[in-house]
């Protein structure tokens, strides 16, 4: 066990499939096989999720943090609860502790839900801008990885609407910056970069848009005169399939879904979120909550699996 990356996984909304999908991927044999887990949630709903979705798992045997209020069986299920969602907090919380501690090599995080936090009276959107906040970070980004994409989003989660102005020179410089980081932390020494436009067809000289010509394409040269290689900016519709047949290595994206719709595509069970920037390791699986099939024993565990993978081979080079 000494020589097994430790994992710290927190189990994610308790109404949701994160206990599920946690236990799931854990009785996979390659993962008793390469990692150390230490569980971050509630031993009660742990062992409750093992008997009620027949999954043979014996809590026993495995280190288990219980944390938060939710210590019996009275909770509410596939939906949002207050509740639930200061549970979630109260297991980034500690799971950002031991990993800032060194006791953890990677944090691995189950689905949260936006409205339990809203409802909990949280602020942060999500695990990115709580994470990013527990540890004081300024400069981080979502890097998501499915199949032959990996995409780096330079704004996060906001409305649509707020993205033109929130796309300074600035911010698209740190995500570059950042996208090349991701490179060298994933194993690629000589990686190939490429920069989305916003507007269609990369505001056609500047016909339907101007912040490719304005904030765009400054930020590329200016990140080329750091000695970068990044490109751009290119019309996203035609970038995308460059990348699958891999002429990219990573795709820098100006807004969320410009980034996820194309990797959701092609890999919608097996794609992984990485925040780039963090001082330790955290991945997550590239899904929510799935409150409409919690707690029916049917939730496919597939991507919490691939982000325990890519935790176990990016925290064993311990940042």
């Amino acid at each position: 066990m000494a020589n097994r990356v430790r994992i710290a996984i927190t189990m994610g909304d308790p109404a949701g499939i994160g206990p599920e999908i946690v236990l799931k991927s854990l009785i996979d044999y390659e993962m008793v096989r390469i990692c150390n887990p230490l569980i971050i949630g509630s031993r009660s709903v742990i062992a409750e999720a093992s008997e009620k979705l027949g999954i043979a798992f014996d809590h026993r045997q495995y280190d288990i943090l219980d944390t938060g209020e939710i210590k019996a069986s009275n909770f509410a299920r596939g939906q949002a609860t207050a509740k639930g969602g200061r549970d979630c907090v109260s297991y980034i919380r500690k799971a950002a502790e031991l990993a800032l501690l060194k006791i953890v090599d990677a944090v691995v995080t189950a689905p949260i839900s936006k409205e339990s936090l809203k409802l909990a009276g949280v602020t942060w959107p999500g695990h990115t801008e709580m994470l990013a906040d527990l540890t004081n970070t300024k400069d981080y980004a979502m890097v998501l990885c499915g199949g032959p994409l990996r995409v780096i989003l330079a704004t996060i989660h906001t409305a649509l609407r707020n993205v033109p102005d929130m796309l300074t020179h600035e911010r698209i410089m740190k995500t570059i910056i950042l996208a090349y980081k991701a490179c060298k932390l994933m194993g690629i020494e000589s990686p190939k970069i490429a920069v989305t436009g916003l507007n269609p067809h990369a505001g056609e000289a500047g016909i339907f848009g101007h912040e490719e010509t304005t904030m765009i394409a400054p930020a590329i040269k200016e990140a080329q005169a750091m000695d970068i290689p990044v490109s751009g900016p290119y019309p996203a519709d035609a970038l995308f399939h460059k990348a699958y047949k891999g002429e990219f290595d990573m795709v820098v994206c100006m807004y969320h879904d410009q980034g996820l719709v194309p990797l959701k595509m092609i890999a919608f069970d097996k794609g992984v979120n990485v925040t780039v920037g963090l001082p330790f390791i955290r991945t997550s699986p590239d899904h929510g909550t799935a409150y409409d099939i919690a707690w029916k024993g049917i939730a496919d565990p597939s991507s919490m699996i691939e982000a325990i993978k890519l935790a176990v081979i990016l925290g064993g080079k311990k940042i």
